[in-house]
């Protein structure tokens, strides 16, 4: 329709804009009503029509309803599959606002931290006055790089910054996902970022998978045992580098983790992880959060080899420089 300019111009639009504010005001009433209502789940009745089920009840977050979960061959419950966290806490694990990250000038958006709702049990983490002292200190020194050839390298520096290890628990709630493979003996987790790789010895014989790590790692000395359909791993063994997130939350090589990994319906893992170190915390705390099973079509883990985007750097300082520079 064409409209010439003048007064019937000038109504044609006012009267355009009162039937956009209708429609976005009807849209809007219809959102809420659906939400009001909850889901309602079709169902089909003996002569074929299709009716609502208004008996279907909607999904509550943080509650689950009886779940029996698949088995393996030994009838073990099967977590095979490849899982993702999608909780904000690789940045704090505790309650934290939006952040503009490092380099705004430069990055912009592109740099900037997601607030988010922490994963800590009771929304504190027990430090003793010394180590929370350490912890602001990793905090304000996340971005410093110290490149030696002792272990003052690792005093200064977010590990997630310099391509290392995540450790344990932070490997299953970074940005990444991760591939469980279980079998009889050993279960096997294979994660993306930084081809980080975990063994949990299932055999309890001490002779074949001793108790005691042959060595601190990076990702720990773990044993697993079934509490029904709930696996429970144990780990000790850890070298004193990583941390939790990139807020400073740290621990000693005293470290004491056990997860329960719950399998909660076809879709998730409930995933539970009590931290114990005396050295730095009063008493032990606990973390949880579900992890999602990743749908899409021929799923599969993605190379990340971070070593390539770090080298720069961590080492620039120390390359030969060409006469000509």
């Amino acid at each position: 329709m064409t409209v010439a300019n003048g007064p019937v111009e000038g109504a044609y639009r006012m009267f355009r804009q009162d039937v956009n504010r209708i429609i976005r005001a009807s849209a809007i009433l219809s959102i809420f009503s659906l939400a009001a209502v909850g889901p309602i789940a079709a169902q089909t009745t003996s002569n074929g029509k299709v009716t609502a089920n208004k008996s279907a009840k909607a999904a509550t977050p943080g509650e689950w309803p009886p779940y029996k979960a698949p088995r393996t061959a030994d009838g073990k419950a099967n977590l095979n599959g490849i899982w993702q966290a999608f909780v904000t806490a690789d940045i704090d694990v505790l309650d934290h606002d939006p952040a503009p990250g490092p380099h705004p000038e430069i990055m912009g958006t592109y740099g900037a931290w997601p607030g988010g709702q922490g994963i800590v049990e009771g929304g504190e983490i027990p430090y003793k006055p010394e180590a929370l002292a350490q912890r602001k200190k990793n905090a304000d020194n996340r971005m410093v790089i110290n490149i030696t050839a002792d272990e003052e390298r690792h005093e200064t520096g977010d590990p997630e910054l310099k391509c290392y290890r995540p450790g344990i628990p932070r490997a299953n709630y970074m940005p990444f996902p991760f591939q469980i493979i279980q079998s009889t003996d050993k279960i096997m987790v294979a994660y993306e970022f930084a081809h980080a790789l975990r063994t949990i010895n299932m055999k309890e014989d001490p002779k074949e998978a001793p108790k005691e790590a042959p060595s601190d790692s990076w990702m720990g000395w773990s044993h697993g045992h079934w509490e029904g359909d709930t696996l429970v791993v144990d780990s000790t063994g850890f070298v004193p580098w990583t941390w939790f997130d990139r807020a400073g939350d740290y621990h000693s090589d005293a470290l004491h983790v056990v997860e329960r990994y719950t399998l909660v319906s076809p879709y998730h893992i409930m995933y539970e992880a009590t931290i114990e170190d005396p050295n730095v915390f009063t008493r032990p705390w606990k973390m949880s959060f579900p992890l999602y099973r990743r749908m899409e079509k021929n799923i599969q883990l993605v190379d990340f080899n971070c070593v390539a985007f770090v080298e720069d750097l961590l080492y620039s300082p120390y390359y030969k420089k060409h006469p000509s520079k």
